[in-house]
């Protein structure tokens, strides 16, 4: 578990730094309107971005069902059940569970419960509390600026969120949300359980979640560099 909570925050930064470097270099030509672009459905192929948007301005509220809808979306899509199965594996190899066992029902026991963490954290953190606590669950991409302050950005959304009337308060949501989906894990990990361990989950998700902020501010950059450096280099006599 704690592996692909590491992969996922060094991914985060990976992308972060790469951008961010990029810009620094860029500072002294002429600043772009920002675009206005759908944002991708996933980050890199995989993992799901529908809870992303591409401005703030002009805000729309999302309705009790329209969050739900969001979170069906994130908990449905085919690549949260790739990375359900990849982690799966993941846990088998290393034996986290020891009482989950090997072989073909082990490995069913490890991707159940594996799919049930990233499904529950959707429906809590994008669904149930943003809809009781009147929170907007959505990624609002700053797009414009410093790499710097956009990465400060990012990451601050984990503690700061937007409200359904406009206005901004902590994010109850994300964090009650994660805190929840942790003592409800408690239930299906036998091996795994006490105050510590729900403690130390929340605080890897948490930061697994503000990574993922990070890849949803800079992927669409990064994504258009690539883009542009494979153009140049296919049009490259």
């Amino acid at each position: 578990m704690h592996r692909k909570k590491i992969l996922c925050i060094g991914l985060g930064i990976w992308s972060a730094a790469s951008v961010g470097a990029q810009q620094s270099a860029d500072r002294t030509a002429p600043a772009a309107p920002a675009a206005q672009e759908a944002p991708d459905k996933r980050l890199f192929g995989i993992i799901p971005n529908y809870r992303t948007s591409p401005s703030l301005y002009p805000y729309t509220p999302l309705s009790t069902r329209e969050k739900f809808r969001l979170a069906t979306e994130d908990a449905f899509d085919r690549g949260t059940f790739l990375l359900a199965a990849g982690f799966a594996g993941e846990g088998q190899l290393t034996n986290s569970n020891p009482s989950f066992g090997q072989g073909v029902k082990g490995y069913a026991h490890y991707l159940a419960t594996s799919y049930a963490d990233w499904a529950i954290g959707d429906y809590m953190t994008e669904a149930l509390f943003p809809a009781a606590l009147h929170q907007d669950p959505r990624y609002f991409r700053k797009s414009t600026g410093s790499g710097f302050s956009r990465l400060t950005y990012a990451m601050s959304q984990i503690f700061w969120t937007h409200t359904d009337s406009g206005g901004h308060m902590f994010n109850f949501s994300e964090i009650g949300g994660n805190a929840a989906a942790s003592a409800i894990s408690q239930a299906y990990y036998p091996d795994n359980r006490g105050a510590g361990t729900a403690v130390s989950k929340l605080s890897i998700q948490v930061g697994v979640d503000m990574a993922s902020n990070v890849m949803k501010e800079f992927y669409p950059d990064l994504r258009r560099r690539l883009s542009r450096k494979h153009k140049t280099t296919g049009a490259a006599p």
